[in-house]
């Protein structure tokens, strides 16, 4: 008899989505095939589903759940209004509530370029990039440097797609990845705002890039992205903190040189370039040993890859021991 071991993380996916509410509307989205903006326009009435962006990719949520990708730990989804009110999004404010002000983002037309050491350099538009990709929803654990936690249902698509689309050469050792450099829209990008360098800048080895729980996000909650989430495409790597998820991306990159993104700049003693959630390894101010559930309040133990070794680990095998334990 065959005995099939789950992964750490994994638990039965009737154990993680206990929003009945949520999966209902799931349901009857489907069977009336309502899209994204009728999803919005349902939930008007409980304060859900603002800030959906302009690009019209509604069609494809709710999309097709990837039952690989589950929360693990006994944890539940987060709400759709925790998640979408309680954002760190510091081209709008250091707030959390950052919401309202982040829809002064214009996120349609927008344009990607990609670019650098690739055999198909290109600019293409938003949403003919996502139409072009297999869309799918994950449910990851995202874990914020600060040691406060969610169980958000992402949708969108592998990073390898895009790195397999790019056709990047063997000078191509990392992925940069650049946000959008609009003060008018933003107002902490206004000139010497905090002392930040803008735009937002953020980088992933190549190897990181091509794994496969390397999500580029577009939806979120079986609707379009919301721009305090990060419309219109963001990244999502559930093994490291929360901050290496960059937001509203424009610009990917294939370089040779490793990059020096936005928080190594800003405070390289605290945030380092490989931010691999390690509760062994704690912050200058703070313990990582354990995290505040957002929705929930309820403390747990972090987990070492925030409970994702078992895809990620061998990644980093040959990273020079000066560098480790990956702070």
């Amino acid at each position: 008899m065959l005995t099939r071991i789950k992964k750490g993380w994994e638990i039965p996916e009737s154990q993680v989505t206990s929003e009945a509410a949520y999966m209902n509307r799931r349901e009857i989205m489907k069977r009336f095939g309502v899209g994204a903006i009728g999803g919005a326009a349902l939930a008007a009435g409980t304060g859900l589903g603002i800030g959906a962006a302009n690009a019209d990719t509604s069609d494809l949520y709710p999309a097709r759940v990837n039952g690989a990708f589950t929360a693990g730990d006994g944890r539940q989804l987060t709400s759709e209004r925790t998640a979408t009110t309680y954002n760190n999004f510091y081209e709008f404010g250091t707030s959390k509530r950052i919401s309202r002000p982040a829809q002064r983002l214009t996120t349609d037309p927008w344009a990607i370029e990609i670019s650098g050491h690739v055999r198909n350099p290109m600019t293409i538009d938003f949403e003919d990039l996502v139409r072009r990709m297999p869309v799918e929803e994950r449910i990851y654990r995202l874990r914020c440097v600060e040691a406060w936690s969610m169980v958000v249902p992402w949708s969108g698509f592998a990073l390898r797609h895009l790195v397999d689309m790019a056709s990047p050469t063997s000078d191509a050792r990392y992925l940069k990845m650049t946000t959008f450099n609009r003060p008018e829209e933003a107002r902490n990008q206004g000139s010497g705002s905090f002392g930040f360098d803008w735009p937002y800048v953020e980088a992933l080895t190549i190897e990181e890039a091509r794994n496969d729980l390397s999500f580029m996000v577009t939806g979120l909650y079986g609707k379009v992205l919301p721009k305090q989430n990060g419309a219109p495409i963001r990244l999502a790597v559930p093994w490291k903190y929360g901050f290496k998820s960059i937001k509203s991306i424009v610009s990917f990159e294939f370089v040779s040189e490793r990059p020096t993104t936005f928080w190594e700049a800003a405070g390289p003693a605290e945030y380092g370039f490989w931010a691999n959630v390690n509760p062994e390894v704690p912050h200058r101010r703070w313990s990582q040993a354990t995290e505040r559930d957002i929705e929930t309040n309820r403390r747990h133990d972090t987990m070492i890859y925030n409970g994702y070794g078992q895809w990620v680990a061998d990644i980093y095998t040959n990273v020079p021991a000066a560098e480790r334990p990956f702070t």
